[in-house]
């Protein structure tokens, strides 16, 4: 069983930057595509980006495109989201997701299996 556990959320002015980590007890992972979703207040959760397996294709929503990055240090088993000039209505519960048994990036909530517990980040104006 897979665990995903995040970090690095908090509260930062707009304009300002965090780095999310999403840290996996397996080191089965570093073959496994990975993404980032957040979840608004009053709102239902949405994809933020994704990472393949090797990192070579990385996909962002519309909305943070130019604005955040996805990476990922397969031999630390951890995948990163690179927030910088954030704003108000980034404010929402980060979660990263695994997609186990498949290498390819996806944009999809339904194609990955496994969660974290979320970590929360507030941008305040």
């Amino acid at each position: 069983q897979v665990q995903l556990v995040e970090s690095g959320g908090g509260l930062v002015q707009a304009g300002g930057s965090l780095r999310l980590a999403c840290a996996a007890s397996a080191r089965t992972i570093s073959t496994y595509a990975m993404g980032w979703f957040r979840q608004a207040p009053g709102k239902e959760r949405a994809f933020v980006a994704t990472i393949s397996w090797s990192g070579d294709s990385t996909y962002y929503a519309d909305s943070v495109k130019g604005r955040f990055a996805i990476s990922r240090d397969n031999a630390k088993s951890t995948v990163y989201l690179q927030m910088n000039s954030l704003e108000p209505g980034d404010t929402a519960v980060y979660y990263c997701a695994l997609r186990a048994y498949y290498q390819s990036a996806s944009r999809y909530q339904s194609d990955y299996g496994y969660w974290g517990q979320g970590t929360p980040v507030t941008v305040s104006s």
